[in-house]
């Protein structure tokens, strides 16, 4: 659909959740009463029964033996570059600063336990198992653990297990769905209970990891997959293409916005994917690359495609967005899969508030300080009249006694 940049500006993206929160609501209670029996009878009512609750050890022997190496191969790819991004980009786990007789600091460290959420269903994401797993190693933590739904045959997909064992998780969990979540949030006697729960998911999970908030750390509500592509005449229409199908075939409601220059490139672009879908949330607009920028910031996109000349200078006027893909040959599947950035990241406008997983995802920091009784005296005074000030004596005392 060709369209004014001012429809896009006010189209309600966020996926409304008011029909599926009772539901929820109703799978949360029962899986927090009655643990593993819900979990066995929530999954073979919505999905399928599973053979196991915790995958076992032959189940991951069982995967090797069926899974061919150039997979497996293709797994190790994906892995040492997201490890060496996420290594690199993680931050500095001690800052301290010593001045005026005071040393102030700032502790990075890792959370204890986390469970990742590995979508299933209308297909299998092993490339989730490390997008999400592998920051949470290199973070530190001491635990960790992975929900993701049964296959038809009650089992977890090969190549997703082959994708854990190769993160290192302790354990994986043939549970999908909100009950999932709250497995993972509670306990159950087969789940570990989490400190934070990461990863993607459909309406009925979004709605689990938000209702959850006060039991659960989550990494962020996410909704359907989305791109935003920004391109001229420079711009290869079937790469832009071949990158709106891609994100597309993710989920019905998956949502496009494409921005060109001229009228012609915005037909053509209409034309070529409509021939592959039809029925695709597909929005296109003709408008010049600045207000197309400020668009962009606006919708604040899951990603953000910049294909026009010029666009790495303009890299800096991005404000909002959950991963940038800039030029031709910047591929959003290489970063949904093996460029070493991350594929977990807001949606639905979301990018506005809040940064795709990283390291930062699985740390919590704690602050300490050092004060000599030369650097008191420094700031003693200041406390002294803003502890009056806010009528808290023994605030005052506290620091008045120290001074004498």
């Amino acid at each position: 659909m060709i369209v004014k940049p001012e429809f896009i500006l006010k189209m309600e993206r966020k996926s409304s959740l008011e029909d599926v929160i009772p539901i929820v609501r109703e799978i949360i209670e029962k899986v927090k009463k009655e643990g593993d029996k819900a979990l066995l009878e929530l999954s073979e009512r919505f999905d399928v029964r599973p053979r196991y609750i915790r995958v076992p050890d032959e189940e991951f022997d069982r995967a090797y033996d069926v899974v061919e190496d150039s997979l497996i191969d293709a797994l190790e790819v994906a892995r040492e570059n997201i490890s060496n991004f996420h290594s690199i980009t993680s931050v500095e786990r001690d800052i301290r600063i010593d001045f005026d007789d005071m040393l102030l600091g700032k502790r990075y460290v890792p959370i204890d336990v986390a469970g990742i959420y590995i979508p299933g269903g209308r297909a299998s994401y092993p490339s989730t198992a490390l997008m999400a797993g592998l920051p949470a190693k290199i973070a530190g933590v001491e635990k960790l653990v992975a929900c993701t739904p049964p296959n038809s045959d009650g089992r977890v997909n090969e190549l997703t297990l082959i994708a854990c064992d190769i993160v290192g998780y302790d354990e994986v969990y043939a549970v999908g769905g909100a009950q999932a979540i709250a497995a993972m949030a509670f306990g159950t006697e087969s789940v570990e209970k989490v400190d934070l729960i990461a990863g993607p998911g459909n309406r009925y999970v979004t709605a689990a990891k938000l209702l959850l908030q006060n039991e659960v750390r989550i990494d962020m509500p996410a909704g359907p997959s989305e791109i935003f592509v920004i391109a001229d005449e420079t711009a290869n229409l079937n790469f832009i293409c071949l990158d709106v199908l891609a994100q597309l075939e993710h989920d019905p409601e998956a949502i496009a916005f494409v921005f060109v220059t001229n009228q012609r490139m915005a037909e053509e672009i209409e034309r070529r994917v409509r021939e592959h879908n039809p029925n695709g949330k597909l929005y296109i607009s003709v408008a010049e690359i600045d207000e197309a920028l400020r668009i962009a910031n606006e919708i604040a996109p899951e990603h953000l495609s910049l294909v026009f000349d010029g666009a790495e200078e303009k890299i800096d006027e991005i404000k909002s967005a959950g991963s940038v893909f800039i030029g031709n040959h910047s591929a959003v599947a290489a970063g949904d899969y093996a460029s070493g950035t991350n594929h977990i990241l807001p949606t639905s406008g979301y990018a506005k508030l809040f940064s795709g997983l990283s390291v930062e995802t699985f740390l919590k920091h704690i602050t300490y300080q050092r004060i000599e009784a030369e650097g008191l005296r420094r700031i003693g005074d200041a406390i002294l009249k803003l502890a009056e000030a806010e009528g808290l004596p023994y605030h005052k005392k506290s620091v008045e006694e120290r001074l004498k």
